[in-house]
């Protein structure tokens, strides 16, 4: 390290960003995430007993990852080399081998490589860490806020062991914050500053698991705030609330948080609870979600999960999407508001969804016959000559506009694909049926 190095690190200790200054040093100091770092747990034992083994840490903005591996760095005899995959090239990955390389064969030295954001690098990149990962060249630690298992090689996965961090508890929140605004050595208490219980409590609450939301939101307070008359500075509720002014919402539309999202939302209009499908509306909409996708969502689990249970719920569906596309927000969501409320009280039955997939494994697995003689078209050109159509019933010439015949081709007499359930309109045409057969 030259001086200028040094220079540079000493003033970021000072300069950076509190979410930075505030990062724990040990593991000690580390705080949530004890499913993973607790002291009986493989990762707390493997960080202190220093044999640690390539690993990727998976979860949302906010919840430790790179401060797992500053922790690493600086309990770790191996040398500690990072990179951002925003930024680094092939350039930086050769440099970093080249002096493991050196390490492993001149001091017989380990090197860990930190690569913050590691789903950023495409898959060349990642095969190029491959063999050196392989070999023990290079010990691995990768941080990513997206499912690993669709990002990342699946090579490299195989050689890792995946730790997923979760959000923040509220409490664990409330420590930093109260550690944050104290601390005079590396958080803001040089200035002083006071934190109301309230105020802490509704950072706590809004940063919704984020500790960086929570710590920049006490860094913009202490430091815009005025100094009261008796040389503090208060951070109450009033101030919290300018400096967090929107709840942090974990939602990545390419990521896991949608899908799982989506997944609530489809499984709550399912499951007939309007509540749960309003809050996930609610949070998808929250969250900039393309209205035209929720209403996509919407008309699938009308014909899906509705069917003819109540046939105008697919109705309704269309009818939303048509005009969300028309009006636009703010006005969509009370438009979505009522599709998805009618789609989750409506009753439900799956029969006809169900009813054309027992048809094509029918057609998949069955010869497929000719279609029987008397259903055939008999209008082109030759084709009443060669017998197509004869035979056939015109229902509406028989009573109740009903007249048995065969309809399935040869050999499928009988099949049955649609078994009409017992709920809402369906029930009316089990009946229906029934009479007209009967």
């Amino acid at each position: 390290m030259d001086l200028f190095d040094y220079m540079r690190e000493n003033t970021m200790e000072t300069e950076s960003p509190l979410a930075s200054r505030l990062r724990p040093r040990t593991l000690d100091e580390v705080v949530g995430q004890q499913h993973i770092v607790g002291v009986d747990k493989l990762l707390y034992r493997a960080i202190k007993a220093d044999k640690l083994g390539s690993i990727i840490f998976y979860g949302p903005p906010g919840t430790g990852k790179t401060t797992l591996a500053k922790v690493i760095a600086n309990t770790t005899s191996a040398d500690f080399k990072q990179i951002n995959a925003t930024v680094a090239g092939k350039k930086d990955m050769e440099e970093v081998v080249k002096g493991a390389k050196d390490n492993m064969g001149m001091y017989g030295r380990k090197t860990i490589l930190f690569v913050d954001e590691i789903h950023r690098f495409n898959k060349g990149q990642q095969d190029y860490l491959l063999p050196f990962v392989e070999d023990g060249t290079l010990i691995l630690i990768g941080a990513t806020t997206e499912n690993p298992y669709f990002e990342v090689n699946g090579a490299l996965l195989s050689r890792s062991r995946i730790f997923e961090l979760k959000p923040l508890e509220k409490e664990d929140i409330r420590e930093l914050i109260h550690r944050a605004v104290y601390d005079k050595e590396r958080g803001m208490g040089a200035y002083d500053p006071v934190i109301d219980e309230d105020a802490a409590d509704f950072l706590a609450d809004t940063a919704n698991g984020d500790a960086r939301a929570a710590l920049n939101a006490v860094e913009l307070g202490v430091l815009t705030t005025e100094r009261a008359e008796d040389g503090k500075i208060h951070i109450n509720l009033a101030v919290a609330q300018e400096c967090i002014q929107k709840r942090v919402v974990r939602y990545d539309k390419n990521g896991d948080n949608h899908y799982d999202t989506v997944s609530a939302f489809i499984k709550s209009m399912r499951g007939s609870d309007p509540d749960a499908a309003v809050y996930y509306l609610a949070r998808m909409l929250y969250a900039g979600e393309d209205i035209k996708f929720i209403a996509r969502r919407i008309m699938i689990c009308a014909s899906e999960d509705v069917g003819n249970a109540d046939p105008q719920a697919l109705v309704v569906a269309v009818n939303a999407a048509q005009a969300v596309e028309r009006i636009g927000l703010p006005e969509a969501q009370i438009i979505l508001s009522q599709a998805v409320t009618y789609v989750a009280t409506a009753p439900k039955s799956n029969a006809a969804c169900m009813a054309v997939f027992k048809a094509m494994d029918a057609i998949r697995d069955q010869r497929t016959m000719p279609v029987p003689v008397h259903l055939q078209d008999k209008h082109y050109k030759g084709a009443e000559k060669l017998g197509h159509g004869a035979g056939y019933k015109y229902a509406h010439d028989y009573p109740k506009h009903y007249v048995k015949q065969q309809y399935l081709p040869d050999g499928m007499e009988g099949a049955v694909f649609y078994e009409p359930s017992d709920n809402g309109y369906e029930a009316r045409i089990k009946t229906h049926m029934s009479w007209l057969t009967n």
